[in-house]
């Protein structure tokens, strides 16, 4: 892709994301063909909206799936901080996906020699509980590729931090066992780290923003994968999400 139209791309999904409208995929010479013309979407869209990056959503690459994409400072909500918390809605329901958050308050400024894990897991200051706040800028059929979801950030619309929790607990929190109520409803459900090791993603992240010049930033939050893919919630009702012995989240959603 050229330079012009990945800009064009991003105008489209930057504005949807300003906006919380949804439109059709990118077409023609718009779309993404490879994963760096995704990236590079992902980059101009940062560049159109006026807003730092906050954070970081990561997974385990899958052969040439790269999962990375950044959280916008103002999108990030405490639940200590606001009654409730803000959200697009989607047919009148809240989409999140329950994370532990990685908060590095001195950030992983950049150097020449690599980063090892056990330098990087004493960079990590804070553990919160978290909700990634889950939306896309493209309508739901047809179905995004791939690269379309990474050009528009991995369907991340923000992220909802929580109780801070033992940290060495939450480093081995591989398996988490979640209790979801709301109202009547109760749900539990056996909570599994996508990649085995909520840290794995992470030490992968460093190393992939490294190589292209991008330091982890402090005061950043990095999130690894969802405990149970994605759970719908009702809005204006609180909602509470026990994380096994980590403790427990409780939220409110309104519409934006």
């Amino acid at each position: 892709m050229n330079s012009s139209d990945i800009r064009a791309a991003a105008i489209i999904l930057a504005a949807r994301r300003l906006s919380g409208s949804q439109g059709p995929l990118l077409a023609d010479a718009q779309a993404p063909q490879t994963p760096a013309d995704a990236l590079a979407i992902q980059q101009a869209v940062s560049g159109l909206l006026n807003d730092a990056i906050g954070g970081w959503k990561c997974g385990l690459p899958d052969n040439d799936k790269i999962v990375a994409a950044p959280i916008y400072a103002t999108s990030i909500h405490s639940s200590d901080t606001a009654a409730t918390c803000p959200v697009w809605l989607r047919d009148g329901a809240v989409r999140v996906e329950p994370e532990l958050a990685f908060v590095f308050d001195g950030g992983l400024p950049l150097r020449a020699e690599p980063y090892t894990e056990a330098e990087i897991r004493a960079a990590i200051t804070r553990v919160h509980l978290a909700l990634e706040l889950i939306d896309s800028r493209y309508q739901p059929l047809p179905k995004p590729s791939f690269l379309q979801s990474l050009a528009d950030g991995l369907v991340n619309q923000g992220l909802l931090l929580g109780p801070q929790v033992d940290r060495d607990a939450a480093f081995a929190a591989n398996v988490l066992g979640l209790v979801l109520n709301q109202g009547e409803r109760e749900e539990t459900l056996a909570g599994v780290h996508p990649a085995g090791d909520p840290l794995a993603p992470l030490y992968w992240l460093q190393g992939f923003l490294a190589a292209r010049g991008e330091a982890i930033l402090p005061g950043q939050v990095v999130i690894t994968g969802s405990y149970a893919g994605v759970l719908t919630l009702a809005p204006d009702s609180e909602a509470t999400l026990r994380y096994g012995e980590l403790g427990q989240l409780s939220a409110c959603f309104s519409a934006r």
